[in-house]
């Protein structure tokens, strides 16, 4: 027998080496023997054969030197023939060493150095059976020996038999998971193939449930290394649903410091996520997939905690999936899917385990905080509080308060009131901890001018807590804060700038509601006063002053007033205020001798009279307005500024120091008002006033109109509030006043209104705002514009006349002004040319001039009121009075409780109809106040520095809804009023209007109408817009507010039960239940919707306007109804009934379109009548079967038969469609073209996301018929430019087209790939878009030449998308050529008609591009927009091929 061992020994020459192998050779067989023998023999002799097998295992000495070579077993394993036996008798020998001791060394332990003989040979002849050996050893061994045999498996057994390794493996997993490491490395460390590698993955995937919390960071990873593109979705899917993170943190966990950037060694939630966190940094594949994964979810039940830390760890690691992370964490916040208990699971009580990740979680709340949406920013507040009680060390408080402070400074309104309430939260919290930490946000104090009125409210009750619980906390040094503070206030309020004292007055009275409050206990500042005496040295000093100015002094009232509301002061406070408003009597009020005034004088030429006095020769006083506003001192006149608020908190402190009553101040409410006499109103005396007795009198209405306006604010307490010490009776006489002062009101409002109109004044501020809301800026643009265009016709046409005077006498003309010339224009002259309002002052100084009668403002007046005034419609809109409503007195939510009083009872017989005006005068208020808390369009996003008064901005939505859900039924009675008076027509007694408010005691006015069809038409108006505004508040669909939508909707039910309207419904819905009271809101409508048709196309589309809000609302509801575990509770009986009155909404659009509306052109107005039609319109086509079918038969069908110019016939078309009229069309286009591009959007999305599966034939196919109908549909509209030859249509055909093309340009993906199968489809497609392409191109070369500057803004878009189109045709039949081919050059210069055009000639006339050969044919054009770039671009064009 001969073996040649092939080895090299270190240090050895190779034929050395050999000799000395060869050499050992004839022992072999001695050595078998030994070895056979050791093996053999009994226990007697066991110490024997323990030193035999160490002499046979351990590696011997070279020639007695140092160097180890190889052991006598291994040299034998190196025997081929014999190779197999001693394997055998060394894995059968194996067992009897089981029991040696862990502890023992490797020199020792004779079954570790077994083990160590299979390491790394040359060979093995037979693999399967040593490995089948190997595998029934190793399933009995102990499990250190086990671990060790698992552990060198890839170096014992190599490549072979990997599949039998895997098995027994898997096995073993089953049946010990302690062996779940060793395992796992042997899995890494042997070279599977695809098959074998995905078992494995499959292995240790079935072991993420039951394998020990400490070797779960090995097992996630192995799995996540192993991660390929075909098995990552399912390992990621496999971890999310197994890996229960919470709660596996090791108990012994240490409470040690640790280095930075290292976890806790004894942690097993960190090890878990450092191995989380080292294999995603390395591995976008994982990343992208968890975000794959997650996108996916959309109902909170279905995440976990692990994916709130997937997503931090990728933030953490950054690159570029890290903004991907923040959108996507900031979606599912905003969705609703992560919830506050997801983030309390995270961080709550994980305070080591979060602290290697609070710089990710700080950033995340940066990033809540600073979003738009007021879900996320509340989130952001949640997650700020909760990370602040979790650490509470002072590095991590210091960077969330300069966090906050921080986003403080952003100057971004939202942010910074969001971070405010953030503080104000902690700061009534946690105080006394934050003291310590108060250096970090006193820095806010140095940039308060930068703050809105909001901001410093919040900001001075932070640092006044701050001060108070300084001055509690013994331990404290912190009284420097009060100190500060108030030094900070002092400065400010003796500013001589308005703005500071503005901000001092704020910071003052939040001091005083701290000092003042009755449960104060600590001593605020470090002086020896009491609370209640610096409260009230504060009082007077703020009232110092601002007793110059009136704003201020308004600012003061109303902050004392809402305090008195929301604080109970001690009794010195109240008495100190009580004092104050007691002058009241002095300044505003006049005594009467029987009802009369003692002297009748004239005030600035304007005589004066008692106006609507309700108490008769009874009432001792009246209201002394002309006289003050007329008095030459000018504090006379501005006292008036703040007579309503003077009396507004006469009125608190009354309630409170009378048990809630106003009887010691009820004479007030009948008393007269001493105003101009009522003739000055009529156009014969109003043009002969100057400017200053014109301003006198709209001064006085105003000043009227808002003390009426407070008194309801005031006294409607004392009927609708809980009062004991006031009778039915007094509410009863109470409530009849009441109804006459908004009789009152509705009057003088009007009358203002027309003064404003013919004498445009800015009138005096009685309240304090920052900003005038948008809507006055835009009216006041409008108007503005309307004036200058006005003004500009009156000197034109003066102009012209001095013209013809200088031409008769020009020696008289010069002589006439000599120095005319040489006059410097004013800059009252200037404003008055720029068409601006000149403020009061201005206005007094410009009275002068014109007293003299040389302005030319006198000479309008007389051109104005040359004629008598015409008739004023009472319910008219105040256009002109609601530009500068936000400067009146605002009116409380609780006045609206005046919608259920009525005055019917003293009346002759009941006419409701008389009513009217003062229910529409509510409604409208109410109608306001629901704009500024119904949520802001995406058109028009709500700006958060500008915040109207307090009677809109001290309520929030929810407690509005609570305070109005009494007045359902009353809103419906007034509706169905309305209505009925419209239907009806029947003409009542025409006196009681007139009675009625001669009882009131309004003057007579004779060019004051009231027309009952007008005031129905917009108490009717009014209702439903109120009614729609209210369904699309978010708050009414909480869960604390379904009690007031299910009172809304019982409010509104029909007469008769819906029965025979729910019937087509199976099942049909139970009576009571929200589907069943919807049902019965929308066959109530449409009821009215049926009436109304028949007489008024505006009352029936607001009717199927506020039909559109209830279906909205349905689908509003079942979004806000979804619990957390993602169920709904609405869910199978709406959604039954949502598409079942979607049909019906369909169905009535259809049918106000299909109305001829003829005579109501004039009422509607032209521009009006296209904004309804529109809406009617997308309402028809989005709840229609098919939308994409019914755009079909429009563009293709109706559109076409409509003429260009109206005719006689034109309104009987036979189309069908009465509102598809000339005038109409270009409405119709624009709506059909944008519902078309939203479908193709739609589509295109939808392709995009199949293409990323794999999507069927015939599923492609529907998808590209689609595609080929919504390219029908663009081609058939853009074709009509032909016929309606117009430049509105010419552009919007540009414009859609243009973007059509470039939307659908992202779906070339998708027609590549499915263009073998579906080539006549996409050939079709491309040769019908390009009739509209080219129709496009005519049209833009048109319109450069005649200079159509609305077509050419249009065009550079349009056009880079028809280049890249053809490009992208050219490459699509490039990369799917079968036999096609593709030709590209210049098109010749064609009209809109197809005439070639001279201007333009080409060499080639055939080069006209075209598409065609092979299996089929396609047509692609170099669309060019300018036929003058084209020569230069042939070049290259012409070698296209």
């Amino acid at each position: 027998m001969t073996t040649k061992v092939a080895r090299d020994a270190p240090g050895r020459g190779k034929l050395r080496v050999w000799h000395l192998i060869v050499d050992k050779t004839a022992c072999l067989g001695l050595c078998y023997r030994v070895m056979t023998e050791a093996t053999c023999n009994g226990d007697g002799e066991k110490g024997w054969k323990w030193l035999l097998c160490l002499r046979v295992l351990i590696p011997a000495s070279i020639s007695g030197g140092s160097a180890k070579g190889e052991s006598l077993v291994r040299l034998l394993l190196l025997v081929g023939p014999i190779q197999a036996q001693i394997q055998q008798i060394l894995l059968e020998k194996l067992p009897e060493h089981f029991d040696s001791p862990p502890s023992l060394n490797l020199t020792d332990d004779v079954a570790r150095l077994v083990i160590n003989q299979f390491r790394w040979l040359d060979f093995i002849v037979d693999s399967v059976g040593f490995t089948e050996k190997l595998m029934e050893v190793l399933s009995i061994s102990p499990l250190q020996l086990k671990k060790e045999i698992i552990g060198s498996l890839p170096e014992i057994i190599g490549d072979q038999n990997s599949s039998t390794v895997v098995a027994a493996l898997e096995k073993l997993l089953q049946e010990d998971s302690e062996v779940i490491v060793p395992v796992l490395d042997s899995f890494s460390n042997l070279n599977l193939d695809d098959q074998l590698q995905e078992q494995a993955v499959t292995i240790a995937l079935s072991c993420i449930r039951t394998v020990d919390a400490e070797h779960m960071p090995h097992l996630l990873r192995f799995l996540l290394l192993s991660a390929t593109p075909a098995n990552v979705g399912r390992i990621i899917l496999r971890i999310r649903e197994q890996l229960k993170f919470v709660g596996v943190s090791d108990p012994c966990v240490s409470k040690h410091k640790k280095l930075k950037g290292k976890s806790l060694a004894n942690s097993t939630e960190a090890s878990i996520l450092d191995a989380l966190r080292s294999s995603l940094r390395f591995k976008n594949i994982l990343c992208e997939a968890i975000l794959k994964e997650l996108k996916s979810l959309n109902q909170p039940r279905d995440h976990k905690v692990i994916d709130v830390w997937f997503l931090i760890l990728i933030y953490t690691n950054g690159g570029s999936l890290q903004k991907h992370a923040e959108k996507m964490l900031k979606k599912k916040i905003m969705d609703g899917c992560f919830r506050e208990t997801l983030f309390d699971q995270c961080i709550y009580g994980q305070r080591e385990l979060v602290k290697d990740y609070f710089p990710s979680f700080l950033s995340v709340c940066e990033c809540l905080l600073s979003c738009k949406d007021k879900e996320a920013r509340d989130f952001g507040i949640y997650l700020y509080k909760l990370l602040f009680e979790e650490f509470s060390d002072t590095y991590p408080r210091q960077e969330i308060l300069g966090a906050l402070v921080t986003h403080i400074g952003s100057a971004i309104a939202f942010e910074v009131s969001s971070a405010l309430d953030t503080l104000n939260l902690l700061t009534s919290k946690y105080s006394e901890e934050l003291l310590p930490l108060s250096s970090h946000i006193n820095g806010i104090l140095d940039y308060l001018e930068g703050f809105h009125e909001e901001s410093l409210h919040k900001v001075y009750e932070i640092f006044c807590r701050l001060a108070l619980s300084a001055r509690s906390c013994p331990d404290s040094n912190s009284s420097s804060i009060a100190n500060e503070l108030l030094m900070i206030i002092r400065k400010q309020v003796s500013n001589s700038d308005m703005k500071y004292r503005k901000m001092g007055i704020i910071g003052t009275l939040k001091i005083v509601s701290t000092l003042g409050d009755i449960n104060a206990a600590a001593t605020f500042s470090s002086s020896q006063k009491s609370n209640c005496q610096e409260a009230l040295e504060l009082l007077k000093m703020s009232l110092d002053s601002c007793e110059k100015t009136t704003l201020l002094l308004i600012l003061l009232h109303d902050e004392l007033i809402v305090l008195l509301e929301c604080k109970t002061f001690q009794p010195a406070i109240i008495e100190w205020i009580g004092k104050h408003v007691g002058e009241f009597e002095s300044l505003f009020l006049c005594d009467l001798e029987e009802g009369t005034l003692p002297l009748k004088d004239t005030s600035s030429g304007i005589k004066g009279d008692l106006w609507m006095n309700l108490d008769g020769d009874l009432s001792p006083i009246c209201l002394n307005i002309l006289p003050l506003l007329s008095a030459p001192s000018q504090m006379c006149s501005s006292s008036l500024q703040i007579l309503p608020c003077e009396f507004l908190l006469l009125s608190a402190i009354e309630r409170l120091t009378n048990q809630g009553s106003l009887g010691g101040i009820d004479a007030l409410l009948g008393c007269p008002l001493h105003l101009p006499s009522p003739k000055y109103l009529i156009g014969g005396h109003w043009k002969n006033l100057m400017g200053l007795q014109k301003q006198i009198v709209c001064f006085s209405l105003h000043f009227a109109i808002n003390w009426t306006r407070e008194l309801l604010n005031a006294f409607i307490t004392q009927v609708v509030g809980r009062v004991d010490c006031i009778t039915q009776t007094t509410r009863n006489e109470t409530m009849i006043k009441l109804l006459k002062r908004l009789r009152n009101l509705v009057l003088m409002e009007c009358l203002l209104n027309a003064c404003l109109q013919d004498y445009p004044l800015s009138l005096p501020e009685l309240h304090n705002f920052t900003k005038p809301p948008d809507s006055f800026l835009r009216a006041n643009r409008s108007m503005q514009r309307e004036k200058r265009s006005s003004e500009r016709m009156v000197s034109e046409s003066t102009s012209q006349d001095n013209k013809r005077r200088c031409k008769k006498d020009p020696e008289t003309s010069q002589k006439s002004n000599p120095n005319e010339k040489l006059r410097q224009p004013t800059i009252i002259s200037a404003f008055k040319r720029a068409g601006v309002v000149i403020s009061q002052e201005v206005n007094e100084s410009s009275s002068g001039q014109s007293s003299n009668g040389g302005t030319s403002q006198s000479i309008k007046n007389q051109d104005t009121d040359s004629t008598e005034a015409g008739p004023i419609d009472i319910s008219a809109e105040l256009k002109v009075l609601d530009m500068q409503r936000f400067k009146f007195r605002p009116l409380n939510i609780e006045c609206f409780s005046m919608l259920s009083f009525s005055e019917g009872r003293d009346s002759c017989c009941s006419d409701p109809a008389a009513e009217l005006p003062l229910h529409l005068y509510l409604l409208r208020d109410f109608h306001n106040k629901l704009d500024y808390l119904s949520p802001p369009s995406k058109q028009f996003p709500a700006i958060c520095s500008v915040k109207a008064s307090p009677g809109y901005c001290r309520v929030t939505t929810s407690e509005f809804l609570s305070k109005i859900r009494p007045l359902f039924p009353s809103i419906k009675k007034h509706l169905y009023c309305a209505f009925s008076v419209l239907r009806d027509g029947v003409e009542t007694c025409e006196e009681h209007w007139t009675a009625q408010s001669t009882a009131a005691g309004n003057p007579d006015i004779p060019n004051l109408v009231f027309s009952k069809a007008s005031a129905a038409t917009f108490v009717f108006k009014e209702v439903l817009c109120c009614y729609s505004k209210m369904l699309s508040l978010p708050e009414l669909y909480l869960q604390t507010n379904q009690p007031i939508l299910r009172d809304m909707l019982e409010a509104f039910q029909p007469i008769e039960k819906p029965d025979n309207f729910v019937s087509g419904l199976n099942p049909l819905p139970t009576v009571g239940n929200l589907d069943y009271l919807y049902c019965g809101v929308y066959s109530s409508l449409e009821e009215v919707l049926e009436t109304a048709c028949s007489f008024s196309f505006l009352l029936a589309a607001e009717v199927l306007f506020t039909m559109q809000s209830l279906v909205n609302s349905i689908a509003l509801l079942l979004e806000k109804s979804t619990d957390v575990n993602g169920k709904n509770m609405y869910g199978g009986s709406f959604q039954r009934i949502l598409p079942f009155l979607r049909s019906k909404l369909g169905l009535s659009a259809h049918k106000l379109l299909g109305n001829n509306w003829v005579g109501e052109d004039n009422e509607i107005g032209g521009k009006n009548k296209g904004d309804i039609v529109q809406k009617i319109l997308q309402i028809y086509l989005k709840n229609s079967e098919s939308t994409s079918d019914l755009l079909d038969e429009l563009a293709c069908s109706v559109l076409p038969q409509v003429p260009s110019c109206k005719t006689e016939n034109t309104q009987a078309a036979a189309h069908g469609f009465p509102t598809l009229c000339p005038t109409m069309f270009l409405t119709w286009c624009r709506v059909l073209h944008e519902e078309n591009l939203e479908i193709l959007n739609k589509l295109v999305k939808g392709v995009i996301l199949k293409s990323r599966g794999n999507i069927q034939r015939e599923a492609a196919k529907d998808v590209l018929i689609k595609l080929l109908q919504s390219v029908n549909i663009v081609v058939s509209l853009v074709n009509l430019c032909k016929v309606h030859d117009k430049v509105a249509m010419h552009a919007m055909a540009v414009k859609y087209g243009g973007k059509f093309v470039g939307t659908l340009l992202k779906a070339f993906n998708f027609l590549e790939v499915h263009f073998q199968a579906h080539n006549d489809i996409i050939i079709q497609l491309v040769k019908e878009l390009q009739k509209a392409t080219r129709i496009i191109q005519a049209l833009c070369s048109e319109a450069k030449g005649l200079k159509r500057t609305m077509v050419t803004s249009k065009i550079p878009a349009t056009k880079r998308s028809m280049e890249r189109f053809l490009f992208h045709v050219k490459a699509l039949l490039h990369s799917t050529s079968n036999g096609c081919t593709f030709w590209m050059g210049n098109l010749k210069h064609k009209d809109l008609y197809g005439q070639v055009v001279s201007s333009q000639v080409y060499a080639n006339a055939e080069d006209e591009t075209m598409v065609g050969g092979g299996e089929g044919e396609a047509a692609a054009a170099h669309m060019d927009g300018e036929h003058e770039e084209q020569e230069n671009e042939s070049a290259r064009e012409d070698n296209v091929g």
